[in-house]
C-alpha cells in the first residue's frame, strides 16, 4: 500500500475537479450500480496517470457538451477494497491502473485501458473521452 502522503495530491488532483471518492465496497456498490452514466477513474501512482489520464479525463469533462451523471474514482494500491469491488464491474476487462470507465446503468460502455492510455497525449484521452460521452451521456 502506498503512503498516504504520496497519494493525497493524486486524488485531490481529481476530487477537486468533482470526482467523488469511493473508498469502500459498499460506496463502490452504490455508485456504480445507479441509473444513468458514471465516469470512474481508476488512479494510480505511475507517471501515466499523472502525464495523461488524470490530465485527460479533467479535460474531458470541462469541455465536453454531454458529461456524464457522476463522477467517481478509486486509487490503486491504496483504496484496495474499493478497487477490488470496482474491477468487478470492470468485467472481462483485466485489471488495470491507472484505467478510465464509461458505466451505463452500471454496464461498462466504454474502457480505457493502461494500454490506451501509455504512449498518448492528455489531449487525445479527452476527445476520446468527449466521443463517449456524446454517444453514451
Amino acid at each position: 500500500m502506498y503512503p498516504e502522503q504520496i497519494v493525497s495530491p493524486m486524488k485531490a488532483e481529481l476530487t477537486s475537479q468533482g470526482f467523488k471518492e469511493l473508498l469502500s465496497p459498499v460506496e463502490v456498490d452504490s455508485t456504480l450500480k445507479q441509473e444513468g452514466t458514471t465516469l470512474l477513474m481508476i488512479n494510480s501512482v505511475c507517471g501515466c496517470s499523472a502525464g495523461t489520464a488524470r490530465p485527460g479525463v479533467i479535460m474531458a469533462v470541462k469541455n465536453a457538451s454531454k458529461v456524464p451523471d457522476r463522477l467517481a474514482t478509486s486509487f490503486a494500491g491504496f483504496d484496495i477494497d474499493a478497487v477490488k469491488q470496482a474491477r468487478s464491474y470492470l468485467l472481462p476487462y483485466p485489471p488495470s491502473s491507472p484505467a478510465i470507465a464509461l458505466l451505463k446503468d452500471g454496464k461498462v460502455v466504454h474502457m480505457i485501458e493502461r494500454h490506451n492510455i501509455e504512449g498518448r497525449s492528455a489531449q487525445m484521452i479527452a476527445a476520446n473521452l468527449i466521443q463517449a460521452f456524446e454517444t453514451y451521456c
